[in-house]
């Protein structure tokens, strides 16, 4: 059964087919939003949209690359004719990408990561704000501990540089926009249980780390047990909800206190 928060809202949720983009699409449909559900793998985004269908909820498949202009402004048009508004939207859609030696990564690596992350970034919300300018609305956008708190992840720069200018995009544009009443706010997980190091590419690990001794259980609320997806879809809806209607500019840390011992 849906509930009401989001009734009558209509919500894009990019990276939707798995993890925290799929957490984050059940969450806001049973709160009632209608979910675009974007990405790159039709099968992955049919089987969320069936979940919510079964859910009581609805929503619509859009198949786009985010590093991809033309599709990504052929998706956000399908959603907004289809729905005529556009009231929250969850950019979540990021790669690991790989993880090696500065002087070892290849431009090709460094580009990939580059293109999904931060340039998918840019074109979703620089094909939704402007939807959503009339009626305002929330961002929400997925970055990560690495490269805003933590930084000890071995060989993982060019993916700490994407999340630190993540958030960079959003304390600038939370002032942008605060004028046409959108607000813009950062979800910065720490480990949580996804699929997403099965696309990691890791290279000379012992050439980049820093040895380090933590205390036994590096998650001190849980004592090391990672996050669920489930807690990082709650506080994204909190942030896309009208209970965090004066909050924007600003990241929550969802990771049990991993990023303080850093």
């Amino acid at each position: 059964m849906t509930g009401t928060e989001f009734e009558g809202k209509t919500a894009l949720v990019t990276g939707a087919g798995s993890g925290i983009g799929q957490g984050a699409a059940l969450r806001l449909a049973k709160g009632g939003a209608f979910v675009g559900l974007l990405g790159r793998t039709e099968s992955e985004l049919e089987e969320t949209l069936d979940l919510i269908r079964s859910l009581g909820g609805d929503g619509v498949v859009l198949l786009a690359d985010v590093s991809r202009e033309d599709e990504m402004e052929r998706a956000v048009d399908q959603l907004f004719d289809l729905r005529g508004r556009l009231d929250v939207v969850v950019a979540n859609a990021g790669i690991n990408g790989t993880w090696a030696p500065i002087d070892d990564l290849k431009p090709a690596e460094f580009d990939e990561t580059i293109a999904v992350n931060l340039r998918g970034t840019y074109l979703t919300l620089h094909h939704t704000v402007r939807r959503m300018k009339k009626r305002g609305g929330s961002i929400v956008v997925i970055s990560s501990i690495n490269g805003t708190r933590t930084f000890t992840t071995p060989g993982a720069t060019i993916y700490s540089a994407t999340k630190a200018a993540q958030l960079a995009m959003v304390l600038q544009l939370a002032l942008e926009l605060g004028r046409h009443g959108i607000r813009i706010n950062a979800v910065c997980p720490g480990a949580i249980e996804t699929e997403i190091d099965d696309n990691t590419h890791i290279r000379k690990q012992r050439q980049t780390e820093v040895p380090a001794k933590f205390p036994e259980g590096d998650i001190p609320l849980t004592g090391g047990v990672p996050g669920t997806i489930e807690e990082v879809a709650d506080v994204i809806a909190f942030l896309a909800s009208d209970a965090s209607r004066h909050v924007t500019g600003t990241p929550i840390w969802v990771d049990g206190g991993q990023s303080l011992l850093r």
